[in-house]
């Protein structure tokens, strides 16, 4: 069991550097106090929880929520869900410093002196709730923060300190398999989590139909192939969701392998060096940073409102090589626009395949799962087991694989054998004694598959949709829907004229919450082996 999250932050505006409006981000809550021993509180959190920059405005906006990915040392990834809203603060410029008039020397200053020049402006001043969590739940923490957020801003009676010590300390998720959680953070809600069933599956939703709707089949599968030989890759987006949303559904059509590199969706504006990197990266900007980095030579741009990416020409980017190329095209094609093939009948059908987004998500997933299985056939009988003991060692022979597959001079096929991550997908799944998964299974029974296939084309799509079931079934374990209450405030609530300040949290309140939940769940865990076994 793991917490649902590890930390909650209050993030505000630095007055006392201010310059024109602008400043820095200060922390001025964080929840618990002290570190947890299995998870250090990460220092620069406030940099992410606005990437544009801390800055007045002049206009109340709305409130905003999105996910910022950060990868410590260990390379663990800690997900830190942000919502953002205004706070009306009150400026007061006085007459500045070069105009002001001080009595000449020898001269006794002027019994009366001139008033100084002020006056009141209204003005913005953006505040962020967060949630910094090793878990991937983001609906979750959208709710949670949601729920926050309205208990403030519609005054109802539940302490904030209530809400805030149940989500750390009350709350555990178990890990992929388990069974749905449902909960209550304190303010009459009604949740539900449900852990996926692999850990090794990633978990999309709708993301990777999302970022094929934005750029389309042949753009993606630039990027993919980009993505697959260690390029520099770089979207940026007026979103801040969609840009985390791509750089999750880029990686995940990896799998199996898994994406190591430089991994930031979303970078804040000072930080934009980081682009000057030499070392792969997936990185994910504001469209205000995009003159900056439009004159970087190796680096390729995708523009997820525009629909476009833009390859460098001194880039070299290899593509999956024929026909694995043209057939993922036409199973794309097949499942992006089932119309296409019925669009010069005389007599179309009635009734076109439209399957939801989400089952659309999946389909898509299996065609790259597939085209993997394909271009990896054979590869189990170049593996060399060297050691067992104290830890298996594997070797891959590159040279016998690519000359048993004819792909000699295939230079997509050498780059992707040559990558850091093909080298710990052979230490991960080259042992035969290990838990086998989804594509474990798919790359077992592809041959048999590819033969149906051949004989009957119809049972392309049958073939891929089966697979994409098992992907929606990883995801959604529970077939019973669950029926959340969630809070919300009123629509237009932001925009009240007279709206007080969020309140400061009691620390030694939230700590007590947090201390009662974690004793209660420590006795839970130690009374389950004493629960009768069936037998």
């Amino acid at each position: 069991m793991s917490r649902l999250a590890d930390y909650f932050v209050v993030v505000g505006y630095d007055h006392e550097k201010e310059r024109s409006g602008i400043s820095s981000g200060i922390i001025l809550q964080r929840f618990p106090e002290k570190d947890w021993p299995d998870t250090p509180f990460i220092e620069g959190i406030e940099w992410f929880c606005q990437p544009q920059g801390w800055a007045l405005s002049t206009d109340r906006q709305e409130p905003q929520f999105f996910v910022s990915v950060l990868t410590d040392i260990d390379a663990n990834r800690h997900y830190c869900a942000c919502l953002c809203f205004n706070e009306t603060v009150s400026i007061t410029p006085s007459k500045p410093v070069d105009e002001e008039e001080d009595a000449v020397e020898g001269e006794t200053a002027l019994v009366r002196p001139l008033p100084t020049i002020t006056h009141h402006s209204i003005m913005y001043a953006p505040k962020c709730l967060v949630l910094v969590s090793r878990l991937d739940y983001i609906e979750t923490f959208r709710n949670c923060l949601g729920i926050i957020y309205t208990v403030y801003i519609e005054n109802v009676g539940v302490p904030l300190e209530t809400l805030v010590g149940n989500i750390i300390g009350c709350i555990q998720v178990p890990p992929p398999g388990g069974p749905q959680v449902r909960f209550s953070i304190g303010a009459g809600d009604r949740q539900a989590l449900q852990p996926p069933i692999s850990p090794s599956l990633p978990v999309t939703h709708t993301s990777v139909n999302l970022l094929f709707q934005q750029l389309g089949i042949r753009n993606v599968l630039v990027l993919f192939c980009a993505i697959m030989t260690e390029h520099k890759i770089l979207f940026h987006s007026k979103s801040y969701n969609r840009l985390t949303e791509a750089c999750r559904a880029l990686t995940a059509l990896m799998y199996p392998f898994r994406y190591n590199h430089v991994y930031i969706p979303l970078l804040p504006a000072p930080l934009v060096e980081v682009l000057s990197t030499p070392t792969p990266f997936v990185i994910g900007v504001h469209s205000s940073l995009k003159t900056e980095v439009s004159d970087m030579m190796d680096v390729i741009v995708a523009d997820l409102d525009g629909g476009s990416i833009s390859v460098p020409d001194g880039v070299s980017l290899p593509l999956l090589p024929e026909p694995l190329l043209s057939n993922t095209q036409e199973a794309l094609s097949l499942i992006l626009q089932p119309e296409l093939g019925s669009a010069d009948y005389a007599f179309p059908p009635l009734a076109v395949r439209a399957p939801q987004p989400v089952m659309l998500d999946k389909e898509i997933r299996a065609v790259f799962m597939r085209a993997f299985a394909q271009l990896l056939q054979g590869y189990r009988s170049c593996l060399t087991l060297i050691r067992i003991h104290p830890k298996p060692v594997i070797t891959f022979h590159k040279a016998a694989f690519l000359g048993e597959r004819n792909l000699i001079d295939c230079d997509f096929s050498t780059r992707v054998l040559d990558c850091m991550f093909f080298t710990s997908f052979v230490s991960e799944r080259g042992p035969p004694w290990r838990p086998c998964d989804v594509w474990d299974e798919l790359y077992s029974n592809f041959g048999e598959l590819f033969k149906l296939e051949v004989q009957d084309s119809r049972m392309l799509l049958m073939h891929i949709q089966e697979l994409a079931q098992q992907l929606y079934t990883n995801e959604n374990p529970n077939p019973q829907s669950y029926a959340q209450k969630i809070l919300v405030p009123p629509e237009g609530a932001f925009a009240r004229i007279h709206q007080p300040s969020f309140r400061v949290i009691n620390p030694g309140q939230v700590q007590a919450i947090i201390a009662e939940g974690l004793a209660k769940n420590n006795l839970k865990s130690r009374l389950v082996y004493f629960y009768p076994k069936s037998i």
